[in-house]
């Protein structure tokens, strides 16, 4: 299972604490994490995501404006080869206070894996990192198993 992740904070904004929290918890699990720092574009989270061959990116936001930072992000992973690559988000990723339950759906429609609220505890970002990382594997297994069946023939 490839546990390489690049962690960062989008946009314009400059939170490092839970950051840092993430990092901490991640690596202390077993996950090899580059973490980008704050104030990143969605460039930067691609560009360290090839340059480490990761399988997840996570991307937090607490100033609010998260739902702008983070449109069109899976399209750009998927132009730049990183198709398969998961993709979380958590904070305060709106303006305002609207009902939690639309803004998981709003992000999940702009292509986001899993949405997490503010507050969220390391461990279920952990938990769910390794199930959705070994379903990708397998899924690769899967694939490659079916494509050598297939070059048999």
């Amino acid at each position: 299972m490839n546990k390489t992740i690049v962690l960062g904070v989008i946009g314009a904004d400059c939170h490092a604490v839970g950051n840092k929290i993430l990092e901490m918890a991640l690596s202390a699990a077993g996950f090899k994490v580059f973490n980008i720092g704050v104030m990143s574009s969605q460039e930067e989270f691609i560009n360290a995501a090839i340059e480490t061959s990761a399988g997840a990116i996570l991307v937090s936001s607490l100033y609010g404006h998260g739902e702008l930072d983070c449109r069109g992000f899976r399209q750009k992973c998927t132009e730049a080869g990183l198709e398969r690559i998961l993709l979380y988000v958590g904070g305060n990723l709106v303006v305002g206070k609207q009902d939690w339950a639309s803004v998981e759906h709003k992000f999940k429609d702009m292509g986001f894996d899993r949405v997490y609220p503010p507050g969220t505890n390391p461990a279920t970002a952990i938990k769910d990192l390794e199930e959705d990382l070994q379903k990708l594997e397998d899924a690769g297994k899967a694939g490659r198993e079916c494509s050598e069946h297939v070059a048999l023939r």
